[in-house]
């Protein structure tokens, strides 16, 4: 189900197309449609909002959940909610951005993206459970299951392949980012899944929303240490052994590395903007890249 507002009444409608877009029809003007993510549930909304020509917005969760509390609102109910969302729409209207439908060869590969995360971590969890005491009794069960798991791990990394070979846009994109030595077809598959906007941002942008931007922390004559927060921790996440590589001596970063570090940086401080040097450089390469002639 769906509760809306429109800073007057509140209604909940099923979250089903034709009660969608009879309630979109029921309206008689409207400026902007702000809804928040809730696990790909939201998706028929956007797509209907779109149909009728209807500006949206998907919030971001964090964002939206800091606007409810600066009201000094502690409850929690789809009502309060949706009247929140509704506020939050009409006082930040000109500085949000729409939601634009995702070309569906990335939608495809960010399923198979997170498919994989997941089978990840099923895998790991088998290996840990083999490894308690008292578990030689069930060792060919796990020992099954692990297997299993890698026989998917490999069907899905071949997919994610078949589905970027197949795709011009993914393939151009997927081509440019292995032309950087570090990068592999699993990273660069989950580079474009978790960050499509690579291409689009300016270079505080893209550090920012891949979280790997340093924030002051500073307060009258105090100079706090800055730390990197926010964004998406997956980025960090997969661009961390590729950042190690660069530690090790290898690629083209490691020169950006050894020189953070003999200026005095702490090796994790040196790591992180490595990190933060792949993708400010990658946003910089596909912005700067001749789209390709159909």
């Amino acid at each position: 189900t769906i509760t809306a507002s429109d800073g007057a009444t509140t209604c909940t409608i099923a979250n089903q197309r034709r009660a969608i877009r009879a309630f979109l029809k029921s309206r008689k003007q409207v400026d902007l449609v702000v809804c928040e993510p809730t696990g790909g549930h939201e998706g028929l909304l956007l797509e209907e909002c779109l149909r009728a020509g209807l500006a949206c917005h998907r919030a971001d969760t964090l964002k939206l959940k800091s606007f409810i509390r600066s009201f000094g609102t502690l409850g929690k109910s789809d009502a309060i909610d949706a009247d929140k969302l509704c506020a939050y729409g009409r006082e930040r209207w000109n500085v949000l951005p729409l939601w634009q439908a995702p070309d569906p060869d990335e939608v495809r590969l960010r399923a198979l993206v997170r498919r994989r995360q997941e089978l990840i971590a099923t895998k790991g969890a088998e290996q840990n459970r083999a490894k308690a005491p008292g578990s030689q009794d069930l060792a060919a069960s796990f020992a099954a299951v692990i297997k299993a798991v890698e026989h998917q791990i490999r069907a899905i990394e071949a997919a994610m392949r078949d589905l970027i070979a197949r795709s011009s846009t993914l393939k151009r994109r997927a081509a440019i980012c292995m032309a950087m030595e570090s990068l592999g077809s699993i990273v660069t598959a989950k580079l474009l899944a978790i960050l499509p906007e690579l291409g689009s941002m300016t270079r505080r942008q893209a550090a920012a929303l891949a979280g790997l931007a340093p924030h002051p922390h500073e307060s009258g004559l105090k100079k706090g240490y800055r730390k990197t927060r926010g964004g998406r921790p997956d980025v960090r996440s997969t661009l961390f052994m590729p950042a190690l590589r660069a530690a090790a001596g290898h690629g083209e970063f490691a020169a950006f590395y050894k020189r953070l570090v003999a200026n005095g940086k702490r090796p994790m401080v040196a790591i992180a903007a490595v990190m933060r040097k792949i993708v400010v450089t990658l946003n910089a390469r596909l912005r700067d890249a001749p789209i390709a002639q159909s």
